[in-house]
């Protein structure tokens, strides 16, 4: 999941989204692991055209029909749109075999 919020945010917000999000994925008990790190800026980044994320959050799961459970656990879209009404952002998604 990349979320990418439109303006900056502060980092206790961001923060305790990232740990909300995180919480209510794991309580869904179809996850092995959820994993959250912020983007690392670099130089430049901002005149590339697309998305630039402001964090991201690995899940991993089993197989789709565990990533399917874990977003659509109670709660997941409360927390997604109690954020979104605060502060606007997008939110991608890759879902791929694991890379390592």
């Amino acid at each position: 999941m990349i979320l990418s919020f439109d303006q900056p945010l502060p980092d206790t917000e961001l923060d305790q989204y990232l740990t909300d999000i995180e919480q209510v994925v794991l309580d869904s008990g179809a996850v092995q692991s959820v994993t959250t790190r912020r983007h690392i800026s670099v130089p430049g980044e901002e005149v590339i055209p697309g998305l630039i994320a402001t964090a991201i959050v690995e899940v991993a799961v089993a197989d789709t029909d565990a990533l399917a459970k874990a977003f659509s656990a109670p709660g997941v879209l409360e927390v997604i749109g109690r954020r979104q009404s605060r502060h606007p952002y997008k939110i991608s998604w890759a879902n791929q075999e694991a890379l390592a």
